[in-house]
């Protein structure tokens, strides 16, 4: 069993979306439960802030949206896994709300019967994932596709207002 994770930081730059796939993934069934994934993802990293007494994230649907995109274009294998867009991500979240700061981990796993568990407890072992959960972000949204052969994709994008 594997989890990889890979963290990017305040992407503050923006540049103009360019056409990709991941702008308009191939249809990609969601995994049967991906709504309680996600819900479950944003619970957890909730519970481990306040557990440092930070305020809760909100979970905000259009930047689920942005990481679902991103899970779904990864499980697709349009995008590779890591970051690759993140840019293009922050620049659709600022066309509809206010993003000082921004933030996005991703987590790739298979064969974990809680894969939910498995991706937050993975960034939450690693420095720069943890910083990002910690950070000083007040909305998240969350992602998660299954590619074909089974492998989770998770997303998390952390917004600042």
């Amino acid at each position: 069993m594997v989890v990889l994770l890979v963290a990017a930081v305040l992407g503050l730059a923006c540049r103009a979306p360019r056409a990709t796939a991941e702008r308009n993934p191939p249809t990609s069934p969601r995994p049967p439960g991906a709504d309680a994934l996600e819900q479950e993802v944003h619970e957890l990293v909730n519970r481990h802030r306040r557990a440092r007494n930070l305020a809760a994230l909100t979970l905000d649907p259009r930047i689920s949206r942005e990481a679902r995109l991103h899970s779904v274009a990864m499980a697709a294998g349009t995008t590779p896994f890591g970051h690759e867009g993140f840019d293009e991500r922050v620049k659709a979240l600022r066309l509809a709300m206010p993003c000082r700061r921004t933030a996005e981990n991703v987590a790739s796993s298979q064969g974990y019967h809680d894969a939910a568990v498995e991706a937050v407890r993975g960034w939450l072992g690693s420095a720069g994932h943890r910083e990002n959960i910690e950070g000083p972000y007040d909305r998240t949204g969350v992602g998660v596709a299954r590619s074909a052969t089974g492998e989770m994709f998770f997303t998390q994008i952390f917004v600042g207002r």
